[in-house]
């Protein structure tokens, strides 16, 4: 399960990755940090996300969001006390936690990388210190984008990526589930299509993909 991506674009790359057009204005809003992770209960790691505005022409919102649905669960050494998780993949979209978020247009998202690592099956040290990761990338994009989805909590808005079955790249790495990429042309009728559209384009991704051992630079 991916649990850590990388966006080091500047801005312009970003907004060139979501369809529009030059001049792009100065980085004003881009959010640090670059390395995304999620981090439960502790002070929130925001990523970037693309929506559709839900006023005037709808053009696009950059916001950066929380990783992490937050849900309440029953704790293992007494049912009766409920935990917060923080669920960062929407694996399956039939169930009722993901259906809502599907079914509308204004609550998908796009969520821009330009890296996401997988555990390594070895597991071990990575040279970052961190646990051991596959990195992986797409060499003909600068930026790629996850299909998101994304909803308010009490702590402000929060993301979750979609995920679908692993491609031939990612499958000896993670044999269960890869992020679902979506390719330029499939940017618009994720954010705009119905439920059943948008379901379509969950699919393993069949571009050109890079993969890596050691840990990309945050340049």
């Amino acid at each position: 399960m991916c649990n850590r991506f990388r966006l080091t674009a500047n801005q312009a790359s970003i907004m060139r990755a979501a369809g529009l057009e030059p001049p792009y204005p100065d980085d004003e809003w881009y959010p640090p940090p670059r390395e995304i992770f999620p981090t439960g209960g502790k002070t929130p790691r925001f990523g970037l996300t693309i929506r559709r505005s839900a006023e005037g022409n709808r053009g696009l919102l950059f916001t950066a969001m929380e990783w992490g649905f937050p849900t309440q669960i029953p704790s293992k050494r007494d049912p009766k006390v409920k935990l917060t998780k923080y669920v960062t993949n929407a694996r399956n979209l039939d169930s009722s936690f993901w259906r809502p978020s599907l079914a509308s247009p204004e609550r998908r998202c796009l969520v821009p990388f330009t890296h996401f690592a997988e555990p390594h099956p070895e597991r071990g040290t990575g040279d970052d210190g961190l646990p051991r990761q596959m990195w992986f990338s797409l060499p003909d994009q600068p930026v790629g984008m996850f299909a998101g989805l994304w909803r308010e909590t009490e702590r402000g808005p929060a993301f979750a990526f979609v995920t679908t079955e692993p491609n031939d790249l990612i499958r000896p790495t993670h044999e269960k589930a890869m992020p679902a990429i979506l390719p330029p042309a499939a940017q618009s009728p994720w954010l705009d299509g119905t439920a059943e559209e948008a379901r379509a384009l969950i699919k393993p991704y069949k571009g050109p993909m890079a993969q890596q051992i050691a840990t990309p630079p945050l340049e």
